[in-house]
């Protein structure tokens, strides 16, 4: 969210201003969702499907939000504006879909879960990512998830093989509800730390279980208890089983048709969307919650409002900032096995001078149509954490190769709702993090759901 879009911020007004107004859309609502970011349209979505009334709108003309599908034109005007791409390079511009955030979806993840029980799958084409990569003494390695990949893995020594084997051949035992089967370790009190040595495992190996299976962004879960860790482990592992060689997959054109199925389904749940139209005033009862919102003088009644960070920037606080690089390549990256699409995870000890971050890498090609034929799309991401963003993300870019034929940088501050954001009924959603798994986001739209619908 830049500087432009703090300044956008919707007024408000009080019950005793409220002047007769014409109906908004059908004047009564329960919820009104301002944006139509992925957080906002599965939001939106699921609350149409519970029951709720709905109104959903955005300023934009289009949908996504922040997580909108470009074409190389539009990519062009929005990171490059003093240039024009050159087809001769580069291919037509309409045969690109280049999404501003992407991020896989674990096969057994949540969203995966929403997608099927709220059948939006039927507006949508899904395709394999065809691997998960790990970095380990500067080049990528797939990522062992099962005692006989632990054996057969480049990532450790023998010894420490036949360690990792025993730790996964333990995870896959565990059944989070029953204590019975933790043997003699406590997965509710021991934290991960714990665990971690309680099977010898290196530093190094700790890493990928860490970041590349259980896809924490740093190391502050080992000091916390250690069973959500292996539960993520185990949906890790699932993921993979449910297609065979990857846990991953990802739409057919970009992410860019996630939100606008969402969309779909609440229209036909009874939601109704007003694109290319913004709030300009909100409405509060005597208690100090919600109770409407003005537009172009007219006025819906409502109980909540859902929003992402930019309508209200007062009641949002800044808590860091991540930087995104777009690059065009000819080849897939080195080592990753001819991959149409992968993902490469750097752990931040694997970069020197070591970070507290993780760089992300995320690669994708002709095969799930977001770009021309014989090109591929890659970005790579990062927390920013020095006042030299682009040299934080220089190694992911090496990890590309020497096929690079453009590259576009974005820097996007990341913010939070503020913790008393919510006692009006208004709640916000968080910014996009530096990740390429939709894991975070989904956190997010639960905790959401929850304070809403309880």
């Amino acid at each position: 969210m830049d500087s432009s879009q703090i300044e956008t911020g919707v007024s408000s007004i009080s019950i005793d201003e409220k002047p007769t107004s014409k109906k908004l859309a059908d004047g009564n609502y329960d919820v009104v969702v301002l944006g139509t970011g992925l957080t906002e349209c599965i939001l939106s979505g699921i609350f149409s499907v519970s029951g709720y009334k709905v109104l959903h709108m955005d300023r934009n003309s289009y949908y996504g939000g922040a997580c909108a599908s470009l074409s190389l034109n539009q990519l062009y005007e929005k990171l490059k504006s003093d240039s024009e791409p050159d087809s001769a390079k580069l291919g037509r511009s309409r045969d690109y879909n280049i999404d501003l955030i992407p991020k896989f979806i674990l096969s057994s993840g949540n969203l995966v879960r929403i997608l099927t029980c709220t059948q939006v799958t039927k507006y949508l084409e899904f395709k394999l990512v065809d691997g998960s990569f790990v970095v380990h003494g500067g080049k990528p390695h797939k990522v062992p998830v099962t005692p006989r990949e632990a054996m057969t893995s480049g990532l450790m020594s023998l010894l420490e093989k036949n360690r990792c084997r025993q730790f996964f051949s333990y995870v896959q035992d565990v059944a989070v509800g029953d204590p019975g089967t933790f043997g003699s370790l406590d997965l509710k009190n021991n934290t991960m730390r714990q665990v971690f040595e309680y099977f010898g495992l290196r530093q190094e190996t700790i890493d990928f279980i860490g970041h590349a299976l259980a896809l924490y962004k740093d190391d502050s879960y080992l000091e916390l208890p250690a069973l959500p860790t292996i539960e993520r482990i185990q949906l890790y592992a699932n993921s993979l089983a449910r297609y065979g060689h990857s846990p991953y997959i990802y739409p057919l054109y970009g992410l860019g048709e996630l939100p606008q199925a969402f969309a779909r389904l609440s229209a036909v749940y009874g939601g109704t969307y007003m694109l290319n139209r913004g709030v300009d005033k909100i409405d509060y009862n005597p208690e100090g919650k919600v109770c409407g919102v003005y537009s172009n003088e007219e006025y819906a009644s409502c109980r909540f409002i859902v929003a992402d960070p930019s309508y209200f920037p007062e009641k949002a606080k800044p808590v860091g900032k991540v930087i995104r690089c777009y690059c065009i390549l000819r080849e897939a990256p080195p080592h990753t096995k001819d991959a149409s699409s992968c993902q490469i995870i750097i752990p931040h000890r694997q970069v020197s001078p070591p970070r507290r971050s993780n760089i992300y890498v995320l690669v994708l090609s002709y095969n799930h149509r977001v770009c021309p034929q014989g090109f591929y799309i890659a970005l790579v991401s990062t927390t920013v954490e020095t006042n030299q963003p682009k040299d934080e993300v220089t190694p992911g870019i090496q990890l590309l190769g020497n096929s690079v034929l453009e590259k576009f940088y974005s820097v996007d501050d990341i913010y939070e709702p503020l913790e008393s954001s919510h006692q009006d009924n208004i709640f916000l959603s968080k910014s996009y993090d530096a990740t390429t798994h939709f894991e975070s986001t989904m956190d997010d739209v639960f905790e959401i759901y929850e304070k809403v619908g309880g």
